[in-house]
């Protein structure tokens, strides 16, 4: 089982923020080559918008699928609906520092918001954000490539991102709208169901749960289609 990821001493439930989201940083970025590997003794680019910077404006418009000027390379594995706009907690960011011995800041994941006040343990899949004129829902996990360490230059962030459960989440969009790129976002609706973002990562870990969980989850929280397959394909591996 994954640790509990919430900061020491925080929960947003009891400190009196249970309905707001603190925004540290919007954060978009163009594909552009990101490195250069060699597959079948071809070196070949990698193109990828994960090296994502804040923007300078005071507002930017968010539409279905992305944020104003921001963008995807391989829109087969990134993107869409359910994958509009990708948040991460600034809150991991201590314990990234220790594990890595290097500063992490606003958008070292590639993340289109750097929050702060919420982690995976507390947010959880369908609960409904304001922000701006948008209105967004918590749809996934996310579930990093190989172009996180090419971006991080840290072998093996992947995939301890993976084994901490230390992932952001995706946010599809239920209202486009003008968004702020400071204040706060407010949540407006906590899913009734409950079923907060690491578990859902663990329903798609070997060995995390069990298959009774897996279902449940599956039943109870909104979740985007493609986290539903990769459910249901640890239900087919037991």
């Amino acid at each position: 089982m994954l640790p509990h990821t919430s900061a020491p001493g925080q929960d947003p439930e009891q400190d009196g923020s249970a309905d707001l989201v603190r925004l540290v940083s919007v954060n978009v970025a163009q594909p552009q080559v990101l490195g250069r590997l060699t597959v079948r003794r071809r070196e070949v680019a990698v193109v990828s918008a994960i090296a994502k910077q804040p923007v300078r404006v005071d507002t930017l418009y968010l539409d279905w699928e992305n944020l104003e000027g921001d963008g995807q390379a391989d829109r087969r594995v990134h993107g869409g609906p359910d994958k509009a706009v990708y948040a991460y907690p600034a809150d991991h960011w201590p314990r990234w520092r220790e594990e890595e011995g290097r500063d992490f800041g606003p958008a070292s994941f590639g993340e289109n918001l750097t929050v702060a006040g919420w982690t995976e343990a507390a947010t959880c899949i369908g609960d409904v954000w304001s922000w701006g004129d948008a209105l967004l829902a918590i749809a996934q996990p996310r579930s990093p490539c190989f172009k996180l360490g090419m971006h991080a230059g840290r072998p093996g962030i992947t995939e301890r991102l993976q084994a901490t459960g230390r992932t952001g989440w995706y946010l599809r969009v239920f209202r486009p709208g003008q968004v702020p790129v400071a204040g706060p976002i407010r949540i407006v609706e906590r899913h009734p169901a409950r079923i907060d973002v690491l578990r859902a990562h663990l329903a798609t870990e070997p060995g995390s749960m069990t298959d009774e969980e897996r279902r449940y989850i599956l039943t109870q929280a909104p979740l985007a289609d493609a986290w539903q397959r990769a459910i249901q394909y640890q239900l087919q591996e037991n």
